[in-house]
């Protein structure tokens, strides 16, 4: 049985939501970047970017994803550039970000996908955006004298960590949007459709 709640099912209360939540980040990444958190900085904006991308290239700022959804990447990336459980949240943001990516892939493309395939690709995707992250802070450590980077054993375990989070949020995230019916779903599609 779907949710039908106001806050779920209202495209613009969805959007002014998502837009606050993404102004957070914005403000994440500023303070990051000018206190040379540089590679969290930069992860910050690349969460901006892809939170965005959907409104800029249809020109209608109403066309977001689910605030859930932003909410899910939202707050691990405050968590970690405020200090609270920077490891986990790490992971979590990672997640939420591949999680991002993959829901406008299936929402905003002719790309149609099961939601269990969905997460499926979210957590492989996960997987990626972390190798990505720990080339990123290899580089941050050669570049900019950082010590991110403590051990090989310590990057084997971040992946197999991350792996476990990609997989238990995309399980909670199937759970939610099988009983939550938000705009964008399936029965009410955010971009409307053309007709034949």
């Amino acid at each position: 049985m779907a949710i039908t709640h106001s806050l779920a099912r209202n495209e613009t209360t969805n959007a002014v939501v998502s837009w606050g939540l993404l102004a957070v980040v914005i403000l994440v990444a500023g303070a990051s970047l000018l206190t040379n958190a540089t590679a969290w900085g930069v992860f910050a904006l690349i969460v901006v970017a892809l939170v965005a991308l959907p409104p800029v290239l249809t020109g209608d700022w109403k066309v977001m994803i689910p605030w859930p959804l932003a909410a899910f990447v939202t707050v691990p990336v405050a968590m970690r550039a405020l200090g609270f459980a920077p490891e986990l949240a790490g992971f979590v943001a990672v997640s939420g970000l591949a999680l991002v990516a993959v829901v406008e892939i299936n929402a905003f493309t002719a790309v149609v996908m099961s939601r269990r395939v969905a997460v499926v690709l979210a957590a492989l995707t996960t997987l990626a955006f972390q190798s990505w992250w720990i080339v990123g802070q290899y580089y941050s450590d050669r570049w900019f004298a950082t010590d991110l980077i403590q051990s090989q054993a310590e990057l084997q375990w971040d992946l197999v960590a991350v792996a476990a989070v990609a997989l238990v949020m995309g399980g909670f995230f199937l759970w939610y949007f099988d009983r939550v019916d938000h705009v964008g779903a399936w029965e009410r599609p955010v971009v409307p459709e053309e007709d034949p």
